[in-house]
Formats: structure tokens, C-alpha cells, sequence
């Protein structure tokens, strides 16, 4: 049972055979299944000649990186997998000819016969929702780069200090960038800070908030301009 070689012309036209009505080798998601047949092949199946193993073979390869955390038992061979009966032998010409034999047993095929609209939209139904999945897990974060201004109360407040106290703030998704010293008139420093925060987990008006709980030094904050990244 199982695929018997994967490596001449009759082992790919099984496999071909095989992924006629299947996204994968086995279920409906990458497994050690997949993984062991695709490292069985060496080298990409024709397109022209193999439709359905190419196009699962080059779905898998965008797996590659992640071979080895993909479920299954990566100790099975790839001959464990496949049809039950296998028809298809290491050497082609060994296989039986049998000219009676009804065409919906025939493991090879023909070229000619025209895949069930259901069955390709269902396929492609669940690579497109297993393609999205992907994309969702590898999309980075949202950011933004902030520019803050830090007014203090007059020209006498330590300046030192009130950067200190704004930089203790620590915030998941908070990174303080470089701040400097801007005249505003009368002798009077305003503190202008860069800082880059992810969206989704900072809010500007409560970071802001939390710096002027400093009341013994900060005025008032503004955000001087802000841009995603």
C-alpha cells in the first residue's frame, strides 16, 4: 500500500492521480505527511505533464521553514502514504497491462478528463483560507513614530530630571527614541522626544497622561507629529 516511488514516471503519475481531488496528502492541512513525500521528489514535477503535483508541490515549498513543526510523524516514510492498493511499480514497464481494465480504476489517468467544478473550488477554497491564515501570522505589527513635545513649568525646572522620570514610563509596545532640548523663548527648554509605538497596544493620550503625572516638572505635553511606519 501507499506510493511505491516517487521518483520515475509512474510513482509521479500516482501522485498526480492522488492530488486530483486533494490539497494535500493527507486532511485538509500540511502534515509530516506532505513533508515526507515532497523530500521524496527530486526535483519539481512538470507542470504539463504532472498539473496536480506541481501545483501541490510548489504550495509546499512556500512550507519549507516550517518542515519540521508541521503535525504528523516525521519518522514515517513517504510509502506509508497513499492510495491502498498501490498499481503503480518502481519500473514502469513491469506494470500490468490489462486493456479491460474500467477506466475509473486506471491510476494513470488520462490527460483529457476535466477535473469536477466542485471539487477544484472546494480546493481552492482551502488553500486561499490556509494562504490567509499564513499571511496573517507572518503580517508585522502596526507602528507609528511619534514626535512628543514636553513643556516644563519655567526656566528653572531640571530638565535632567524630568527626562529621567518621562523615560521610567514603560509601556508594552513603548520604545523611547532620542529627545533634545528646543528653545521656546525666556530662557524656557521644551524636551522633544522620538518614540515608536505599536498601535494596537499603545495609546498616545494615556502615554501622554502618565507624563504629566510629573507635575513637579511637565506643564502640558502635544504631539508634534506623528507617521506610521
Amino acid at each position: 500500500m501507499g506510493f511505491a516511488d516517487l521518483l520515475s514516471d509512474a510513482g509521479l503519475t500516482m501522485l498526480n492521480s492522488w492530488l486530483t481531488t486533494r490539497s494535500y496528502i493527507t486532511g485538509y492541512g500540511p502534515s509530516q505527511a506532505d513533508v515526507a513525500s515532497f523530500k521524496a521528489i527530486k526535483e519539481q514535477p512538470n507542470p504539463a505533464k504532472y498539473a496536480h503535483a506541481y501545483r501541490w508541490y510548489k504550495h509546499m515549498s512556500t512550507y519549507q521553514s516550517e518542515f519540521s513543526t508541521l503535525p504528523g510523524d516525521p519518522s514515517k516514510a513517504y510509502t506509508t502514504y497513499g492510495p491502498e492498493k498501490s498499481e503503480a511499480t518502481l519500473n514502469p514497464k513491469d506494470a500490468p497491462n490489462d486493456e479491460e481494465e474500467e477506466e475509473d480504476d486506471d491510476l494513470f489517468g488520462s490527460d483529457e478528463e476535466e477535473e469536477d467544478p466542485e471539487t477544484v473550488r472546494i480546493r481552492e477554497e482551502r488553500l486561499a483560507a490556509y494562504k490567509k491564515k499564513k499571511e496573517g501570522k507572518e503580517k508585522p505589527a502596526a507602528k507609528s513614530l511619534v514626535t512628543l513635545d514636553v513643556k516644563p513649568w519655567d526656566d528653572e525646572t531640571d530638565m535632567k530630571e524630568l527626562e529621567a522620570n518621562m523615560r521610567s514610563i514603560e509601556m508594552d509596545g513603548l520604545t523611547w527614541g532620542k529627545g533634545q532640548l528646543v528653545p521656546v523663548g525666556f530662557g524656557i527648554k521644551k524636551l522633544q522626544v522620538n518614540l515608536v509605538v505599536e498601535d494596537e497596544k499603545v495609546s498616545i493620550d494615556d502615554l501622554q497622561a502618565k507624563i504629566e503625572e510629573d507635575e513637579d516638572h511637565v506643564q502640558s505635553t502635544d504631539v508634534a507629529a506623528m507617521q506610521k511606519l
